[in-house]
């Protein structure tokens, strides 16, 4: 039961990579706050993690609003007393039309749509809980980038590049100002990844297309939620409490 005990706060916790991960810590003892937009499916894995013998909690609340975030990390401090763990998992690439448009291609509102949604909601939380966590002398972040963000996704625009390659900047740079107080910041890298969010893509490919896409990762297949999901979960256990300011390649050893 590596997280009974700990308190984590799980952005995108609805759906996907969020989802997994709530559900992970949600079996291994963690009380987990899983905070979404859409109830539905902030119900549904809350449900999920009290079937199977855990503590979740819902919050409905936009990752990219200042003020909801300020009053989901204050009613958390208020109703649990700490917060452990904090997944910032808000992110994605298909929010322009075109999500792998070359940069004559791109518009300005396509650029900043992407650095917003990427970066704002991660930048948001952080911010909101960092306090939090100085107080305890203690605590575990884990940030979303991509391989997008070192620069070797072939299908994905510069302006998500370089929104995730700002993750990776920002979790190095976390981790020089946080160690002194006893917080972890990391992030994972993930490869394609079959999410709900990019699942009708996967499925709309043809067969071909599916044995191509995999056949460019030496493990033989593209990821699952819960993939990425398990190296969260190790960066915010306590196996991994000598562990701060990496990016892991989550991508079954593909280079692009």
């Amino acid at each position: 039961m590596r997280f009974q005990g700990r308190t984590a706060l799980i952005t995108a916790g609805g759906r996907g990579i969020g989802r997994a991960t709530a559900e992970i810590i949600g079996r291994e003892g963690g009380t987990v706050i899983a905070v979404d937009l859409d109830k539905e499916s902030l119900d549904q894995v809350v449900g999920a993690i009290r079937v199977a013998g855990g503590t979740a909690h819902a919050v409905v609340a936009d990752a990219l609003d200042a003020s909801q975030v300020a009053g989901v990390v204050r009613r958390v401090v208020e109703e649990h007393g700490r917060i452990d763990i904090l997944v910032n998992a808000v992110g994605g690439s298909t929010i322009i039309a075109k999500p792998g448009a070359t940069v004559d291609e791109l518009t300005l509102e396509d650029w900043q749509k992407l650095l917003n949604f990427n970066l704002t909601g991660t930048f948001l939380f952080t911010n909101a809980v960092v306090p939090v966590m100085k107080r305890q002398r203690g605590g575990k972040i884990v940030n979303l980038s991509s391989i997008a963000g070192r620069g070797l996704s072939a299908t994905s625009s510069s302006a998500y590049a370089t929104a995730k390659g700002g993750i990776i900047a920002f979790t190095r740079k976390l981790s020089l100002e946080l160690g002194a107080y006893g917080i972890t910041v990391n992030a994972i890298a993930p490869s394609l990844t079959l999410s709900p969010r990019l699942r009708p893509r996967w499925d709309a490919m043809s067969p071909e297309e599916r044995a191509r896409q995999a056949a460019q990762v030496p493990l033989g297949r593209v990821a699952e939620p819960v993939d990425q999901a398990r190296v969260i979960c190790f960066l915010a256990s306590s196996d991994a409490d000598f562990v701060t300011g990496v990016t892991i390649d989550v991508n079954g050893g593909s280079r692009g």
